[in-house]
């Protein structure tokens, strides 16, 4: 056997959902470029599901049903208020209400194809309604319902604020959510599939990929560089903060990529939006703080940054809490994860690698009075 941490570079599995090939993402075949700037988030998820773009009147019936599927279960609404809200992290919330989600699916254990894909659209509805409600209530705010009339990403801002959000701000949403919506066998989509592939129900497999997303070197980055940004507070203070960092070998989340060589071809997109908000708001030294950072690091380092890196100041300029910018993340990424479980379940096959074992040769059992 040949060992390889991390699996780097190995292929686990076949898949038509997204490719990573010569620092390309696609999306069923689209370019993410093409993408960021014409679809829709909606257009996306429905792009994903079904390996196809949709025509009218299929994106009008899928809005039709994430909006009919968007509230939440009063139980699990009430539930919030169980949590230590004060020491919650909403990652953790969300992983557990997602699971939650599942004790009040009369369907959440029937494995049948249509059924899969209804649970689908439930879970994709309710993951905005999860993430906004939870930042409502440990604030002491009522939750407030979804509107149909209005877009995936702004009716997640309103739910949020409870105002209808002006033009750009769903935008930038839109296409952050567009941006994260896929990125072929990423660790929390390869943990969804593990775990489906034991033909586990779709609730513990987004369970499951929720937990991965959770941890710093995956979705958790962007809350890490907001983290930095804040800690730097002035241009004048980044280049001593940057280096020092260098200097230590610390880590500089939001740089590098795993499978990008030449950089990550979403960080542009995110990149051009943080221009333009940070502008708005009156506070472009996050931008400018942003670029000077990303100039040492990529300068010194030859490390590019990386979509989260760019994002972290576009939810800021959005007035969304630091730590509500991973479960955004997840609000996109679900779309992905969903999809690579219908995948899982068409042609399903229990993943179970090996490992090699690096313990003691192989021993007698010892009575217990006789051990030193």
């Amino acid at each position: 056997m040949t060992v390889t941490r991390g699996l780097e570079g190995v292929v686990a599995t076949t898949s038509s959902i997204s490719s990573i090939i010569d620092d390309t993402l696609t999306y069923v075949g689209y370019d993410i470029d093409d993408l960021a700037k014409n679809a829709s988030f909606e257009e996306v998820i429905y792009l994903l599901w079904h390996r196809k773009l949709p025509n009218a009147e299929q994106l009008a019936e899928l809005k039709q049903q994430l909006s009919e599927n968007a509230a939440l279960p009063p139980e699990v609404i009430e539930h919030f208020n169980m949590y230590p809200i004060q020491k919650v992290h909403p990652m953790a919330a969300l992983r557990s209400a997602v699971s939650l989600l599942g004790l009040y699916d009369d369907e959440a254990d029937v494995m049948d194809t249509e059924v899969n894909y209804r649970k689908a659209i439930r879970l994709q509805a309710k993951m905005p309604a999860i993430v906004t409600t939870f930042a409502r209530v440990r604030k002491g705010l009522e939750p407030i319902a979804p509107k149909q009339d209005l877009s995936y990403a702004a009716n997640f801002l309103y739910m949020l604020t409870g105002k209808e959000p002006e033009k750009i701000a769903v935008e930038a949403i839109d296409k952050a959510l567009v941006l994260h919506a896929d990125h072929e066998l990423n660790a929390s989509t390869f943990t969804a599939r593990v775990c489906v592939a034991t033909l586990s129900d779709i609730y513990s497999g987004v369970t499951a990929a929720i937990g991965a997303l959770k941890g710093p070197l995956h979705g958790g980055a962007n809350e890490a560089v907001m983290k930095m940004l804040t800690e730097i507070g002035t241009i004048e203070n980044v280049e001593p903060y940057i280096h020092g960092k260098l200097e230590n070998k610390e880590k500089i989340m939001g740089f590098g990529h795993r499978v990008y060589r030449k950089g990550d071809p979403r960080a542009k997109h995110l990149k051009e939006m943080s221009k333009k908000l940070t502008e708005l708001t009156g506070e472009p030294h996050w931008y400018d703080m942003s670029v000077k950072i990303e100039s040492i690091v990529t300068g010194e380092k030859k490390l590019p940054p990386n979509v989260d890196f760019f994002s972290a100041s576009v939810y800021h300029s959005l007035g969304v809490d630091h730590d509500l910018m991973t479960p955004i993340f997840a609000v996109s990424r679900v779309s992905g994860w969903l999809a690579h479980i219908l995948e899982q379940y068409e042609n399903n096959r229990l993943i179970r690698p090996r490992a090699e074992y690096t313990g003691p040769g192989m021993q007698k059992y010892i009575p217990i009075e006789q051990r030193g």
